[in-house]
């Protein structure tokens, strides 16, 4: 995932996120440059999916976005 993509379309990922995993909250999708591991394991807890479904999943949305 291409980081400087992925940061200017958080706004838009947080929401499509939201909709995909419905208990997921805005604290969960808290996005701070170098903690994205802490992002990850806040979303694998929440999601039950694993690091890399969770990867992909951004992956995708990102294509869909552009």
């Amino acid at each position: 995932m291409d980081d400087l993509r992925f940061k200017g379309k958080w706004n838009q990922l947080k929401g499509k996120a939201k909709q995909q995993w419905g208990n997921l909250t805005d604290d969960d999708l808290t996005y701070v440059e170098g903690k994205e591991d802490e992002l990850y394991g806040r979303l694998q807890e929440k999601t039950g999916k694993s690091k890399d479904q969770i990867k992909s999943w951004f992956d995708e949305q990102m294509d869909d976005l552009d």
